[in-house]
Formats: C-alpha cells, sequence, structure tokens
C-alpha cells in the first residue's frame, strides 16, 4: 500500500485513506491521539490476537510498556491529514489508501 504524499492528499473525503499502526513499533505514547483531528486513535490494553503473533522482542517491548498499544477505532473519519504520521517518535504509522 503506498504511503500518502501529505502535502497534496491532505484533506480526502473521510476514510479514503486511514492510519496503519505497526503494533511492534508502537510504545502507547499517546502522541498520535493528542495531535488527531478527528479522535481516529485510542490507547489501550492490546487484543490477544494482535499480541499472539508478535515475536518475541516485540512481545517483551509491549510488555514493558504496559501491555497498550495504539488502536484506529475512528478510522472512518480519518482525512488523511498526516499529522499522526509525523508527531510518533516510534514512526509506527503510516498512512494507507483504503480498499
Amino acid at each position: 500500500s503506498a504511503m500518502a504524499d501529505t502535502s497534496t492528499e491532505c484533506k480526502q473525503a473521510p476514510g479514503l485513506f486511514g492510519p496503519v499502526v505497526n503494533l511492534g513499533k508502537c510504545e502507547a505514547k499517546g502522541d498520535c491521539v493528542r495531535v488527531c483531528p478527528e479522535s481516529v486513535f485510542e490507547v489501550r490494553r492490546i487484543d490477544d490476537a494482535d499480541f499472539q503473533p508478535l515475536g518475541f522482542l516485540n512481545k517483551l517491548k509491549i510488555r514493558v510498556h504496559g501491555m497498550k498499544v495504539a488502536y484506529t477505532p475512528n478510522i472512518d473519519a480519518c482525512l488523511a491529514c498526516g499529522l499522526c504520521v509525523s508527531a510518533c517518535p516510534e514512526k509506527a504509522i503510516t498512512l494507507s489508501r483504503r480498499q
């Protein structure tokens, strides 16, 4: 999936693009929650189904961060502004076109 060019793609129709969180990189710092104008993100306990397939080091890292990661429950509201991508200190978020 192609990364959105935020300089030209900004303010797309809602839901055309959406943030994809790399749970192996996410450290649940919540910068995405703070900068998102559309309240797309929430930081919460990782789902077991997402935790189980991760490798040992990723599991260890997530444990260190309180078993929490960022999820995108309100992804349909995303306008592809790219603020979350810039704000994430772990570079764990990409914007991609949704099917």
